[in-house]
């Protein structure tokens, strides 16, 4: 299993365990750390691992199904499976819900998470941990679907927060792509290139293990990307 996908299944630490066990599945499966159509662990195997009681997973996995990103079937073979999300939607009235000086805190915090996390990858990654973002860099010069490239796009920054073998930074990376990272990809214009470019700079800075350079280029490359959305937000949206 990989880092990435060993911190969608940590214990859940939350007081609020309902929403935050489905708002952690739900994070998994929008940025396709969990597959479309792939079967989850058993309810008893799937509570024990994330640390909560098979109750509170029942009213988490309801949750879900009511967002149709998990379908349960019965009888033989049954069990809950993945939906993925057909796009990305409602993208612009959320950009619309956030004022400036809120993107540009959001923008300030996320770098210095996405920042923290390539540092740490450089210094920490083992070649297992390096193969995941090889693989989606190889997935986005090949994909020229949009929802498609969203969800790669967050699924790399989560991987590389996974790199940095932090468990807390890569759940972290997991929320904030959440919350902005469909905005992060709006905010790119259409400019796939020069965010692959970017991305391939991090996993070569990350690979050769020079730590300042990959905290100093995700950082660039999540303020680059907050700038471009302060822009969009001040014309109305795009």
């Amino acid at each position: 299993m990989s880092r990435a996908r060993s911190a969608v299944f940590a214990p859940v630490d939350s007081t609020a365990r309902v929403e935050a066990v489905s708002r952690r599945l739900a994070d998994a499966i929008v940025f396709g750390l969990l597959a479309d159509g792939e079967q989850l662990p058993s309810e008893a195997e799937l509570a024990a691992r994330l640390a909560v009681s098979t109750v509170t997973l029942r009213e988490a996995l309801t949750i879900l199904r009511r967002q149709g990103l998990v379908e349960t079937r019965r009888g033989r073979g049954g069990g809950s499976f993945v939906r993925a999300p057909d796009g990305l939607t409602a993208v612009r009235d959320r950009l619309e819900g956030y004022a400036v000086d809120e993107l540009r805190d959001l923008g300030d915090h996320y770098a210095a998470i996405a920042g923290t996390a390539a540092r740490l990858a450089a210094q920490r990654a083992l070649p297992s941990d390096l193969a995941p973002l090889r693989r989606s860099l190889e997935e986005m010069a090949a994909c020229d679907q949009s929802a498609a490239l969203g969800r790669l796009d967050g699924r790399f920054h989560i991987e590389v927060a996974a790199a940095s073998q932090s468990a807390r930074l890569t759940q972290e990376e997991i929320r904030l792509q959440a919350d902005i990272g469909p905005l992060l990809w709006l905010s790119g214009g259409g400019q796939n290139e020069v965010l692959l470019a970017q991305h391939r700079s991090i996993v070569e800075a990350v690979t050769r293990g020079d730590a300042d350079r990959a905290r100093d280029l995700a950082e660039r490359h999540v303020l680059d990307a907050i700038d471009h959305l302060i822009e969009l937000r001040l014309r109305g949206g795009p």
